[in-house]
């Protein structure tokens, strides 16, 4: 999952950034509210974490332009905590959530994972076959048997799971595995695949690749 935060406060959004990445979210940061909006304009994300209080373009004017442009991104917009006005007019304009600062980095780590759930349309949990993983605490089981998995190849699995049956390319598996900044080599994902099957073995699912393309995790009634 890929995150778009603008914040404009250096420190908040250390501790931001730091938070989301060890909630297992790949995070692009800008500081100003036009480099927020070109951001979006140029590329999609699974959740915007939006500072109403930003330079240059004000974060409800960068939210309003997403909207125009008919983009259903969820967004968390960030505000004073006295801002009750700021509050009101960033939901009206199409945000989906909002918290005050100062905040608590936990809470705002699980409103973020239940904003990406909603946007995908899934629950915390994702049932395959035999598989299920629990979005909310990155946890990957088979017939009841937890799969131990790194951060990375539990990126790659969830986001094939979340396209289960449909083809996922190498660069969509590494847009949503980094930030700006962090380099995935194809190289790399090949090894998280390969990883991957042998451990996913017992639930009988296949990540089958269709070379030059991707990838594709075949739902089990194509799995045999």
């Amino acid at each position: 999952m890929r995150i778009l935060l603008a914040e404009d406060d250096e420190i908040i959004a250390d501790a931001l950034i730091r938070a989301l990445k060890r909630g297992g979210f790949a995070v692009d940061h800008v500081p100003t509210g036009s480099e927020a909006d070109a951001a979006l304009a140029s590329q999609s994300y699974d959740l915007v974490v939006l500072d109403l209080g930003l330079p240059k373009l004000p974060g409800i004017e960068v939210l309003k332009r997403l909207r125009a442009r008919k983009s259903t991104t969820p967004v968390l917009i960030l505000t004073a905590q006295d801002a009750i006005e700021e509050r009101v007019r960033g939901l009206d304009a199409g945000a989906d959530d909002y918290m005050t600062k100062p905040f608590a980095l936990p809470e705002l780590e699980a409103r973020a994972r239940a904003l990406t759930r909603r946007g995908t349309g899934q629950g915390r949990c994702i049932t395959l076959g035999l598989l299920s993983y629990d979005q909310a605490d990155r946890v990957v089981m088979v017939s009841g048997q937890v799969v131990e998995l790194s951060a990375r190849e539990i990126g790659v699995l969830e986001t094939l799971l979340l396209r289960a049956g449909r083809l996922v390319s190498k660069e969509q598996l590494v847009d949503h595995l980094c930030g700006w900044g962090e380099e995935v080599s194809h190289n790399a994902i090949e090894v998280y695949v390969h990883r991957l099957r042998k451990k996913l073995e017992p639930s009988g699912l296949k990540i089958a690749t269709v070379r030059g393309l991707g990838y594709c995790l075949e739902k089990p009634d194509a799995a045999t």
